[in-house]
């Protein structure tokens, strides 16, 4: 679709005004904007022919124009301006995702809640992908004669534990045992490679040791189950009752993020470095009134997990997709960070 000069004019202050207003826009409004210097009647008419084009709507008939999905589109990909973030802006986000000391996950909780908090929308991330996904560290921790908990690290920085109970004492011969097979047999696995067949085989080999040992082996083959599932993190759905655009639609949206697992899929699904859905142009039914901002960030250049912004389709765009993108980079950055030091 192409638009005359007029037209992308008249449209861009369409969506400018209503993102910023909330109110339908009339001609006599756009009449006063200096960038538009024709008759009230002349922005009638192309206020009209961009609503045959299906780019404008008019919510009542006696009120003004409102973009439509269409509209949004055009705009975000032809016509919209990103702001540049200045050093001020970029040092806020800095100091708001920085945390010390932090595993992965709370780091990608951290920079969630500050998304949320920025943005005054509900923030949606994932924790990098289980794909290619080695064990990278496995440790035993006494707790118990016969308890103990084992620790372990993924090379994307994921860290699950687990109590495990034997019934043998886990004494410090048993527990070198344990090391040497964890050396041998898991650290350097990936993730996916550790299924029922590798450990018959691998508790096969043991002979005389592998009852005192299936306990400990079967907690390292559970927790690598665990750490192949991507964790969904949510903040910031209560913004979602900030704006009057949704009216009773708030309390279906709301109900659609307590469920995770569409939002995990939306957000699994997404193969770009950033990609904009607004309105129709997702997938879920309670997604119709919202924009959805997605950022793929890299970890060590392997690992990829995702970051986003839901928000009613009259955001912002043109200052929310920039931070959005400039945050996911520095989580990106951050982690990789974490995993060198590890």
């Amino acid at each position: 679709m192409e638009l005359s000069q007029r037209k992308e004019k008249i449209l861009a202050a369409v969506v400018e005004h209503y993102i910023k207003t909330g109110e339908p826009v009339g001609s006599k409004l756009l009449q006063k904007d200096p960038e538009i210097s024709v008759s009230s009647a002349t922005i009638r008419n192309e206020m009209a022919e961009l609503s045959s084009m299906g780019l404008l709507e008019q919510p009542h008939t006696s009120a003004g124009r409102i973009p439509t999905d269409e509209g949004y589109r055009y705009y975000v990909d032809h016509l919209m301006g990103v702001r540049q973030l200045d050093d001020a802006d970029k040092r806020r986000i800095e100091a708001g995702i920085s945390i010390r000391n932090a595993s992965p996950e709370n780091i990608l909780k951290r920079a969630n809640d500050f998304l949320a908090d920025m943005t005054n929308c509900a923030a949606i991330s994932t924790a990098p992908s289980g794909e290619n996904v080695t064990i990278k560290r496995v440790e035993f921790v006494p707790v118990g004669t016969r308890t103990g908990m084992v620790v372990l690290l993924t090379s994307n920085g994921m860290i699950k534990s687990r109590v495990c109970r034997s019934d043998v004492d886990l004494n410090a011969s048993v527990i070198e045992k344990f090391y040497n097979i964890v050396k041998t047999s898991f650290v350097g696995t990936e993730l996916d490679a550790i299924d029922t067949a590798t450990l018959q085989t691998l508790v096969a080999s043991m002979g005389e040791d592998a009852l005192t040992m299936i306990p400990l082996i079967s907690t390292v083959s559970e927790l690598a189950s665990e750490a192949m599932e991507i964790p969904l993190m949510l903040g910031g759905q209560s913004n979602i009752f900030h704006y009057g655009d949704y009216g009773a639609t708030a309390y279906e949206l709301m109900d659609f993020l307590r469920r995770g697992e569409p939002l995990s899929k939306i957000l699994t699904d997404n193969k770009k470095d950033l990609d904009v859905k607004i309105g129709s142009e997702n997938k879920f039914k309670p997604l119709e009134n919202s924009s959805v901002i997605m950022a793929q960030y890299d970890v060590g250049g392997e690992n990829h997990g995702s970051i986003g912004i839901i928000g009613p389709t009259r955001i912002d765009y043109a200052t929310l997709i920039p931070s959005v993108r400039y945050l996911t980079d520095m989580v990106g950055k951050i982690l990789s960070q974490v995993l060198n030091e590890d």
